[in-house]
């Protein structure tokens, strides 16, 4: 599995043929804490523990970038879904990373 920091995100997803899924796995009470804006990216929010009931909701067709807090449970997620099929990456450092890297008016918490 690959990692990327949030800095490289942006031209990873410009590579691929398919528009990408940033797939933020992290609860709903983080995602209204802090938030992704990407421009090359869906936003799709699925909490970790739905993954498995829900892997028919995410497009095998597309890939899909992993993000959560820190990078610990996108990490999993990311295994769970490359076992499954899926091109897909781990944002590294998760949305804490973003807000330094890309976007520093994304709070942090």
């Amino acid at each position: 599995m690959q990692h990327l920091p949030p800095s490289q995100v942006e031209t990873w997803a410009s590579t691929q043929e398919q528009r990408p899924i940033l797939l933020d796995v992290r609860e709903a009470w983080e995602l209204q804490q802090a938030s992704a804006k990407p421009g090359n990216l869906d936003l799709v929010h699925m909490p970790m523990h739905t993954i498995p009931a829900r892997l028919h909701e995410i497009d095998r067709t597309r890939p899909v970038a992993c993000l959560c807090h820190h990078g610990g449970r996108s990490m999993q997620v990311a295994a769970f879904l490359e076992h499954h099929g899926y091109n897909v990456i781990n944002v590294s450092g998760g949305i804490h990373a973003w807000a330094s890297q890309v976007d520093p008016s994304i709070p942090t918490y």
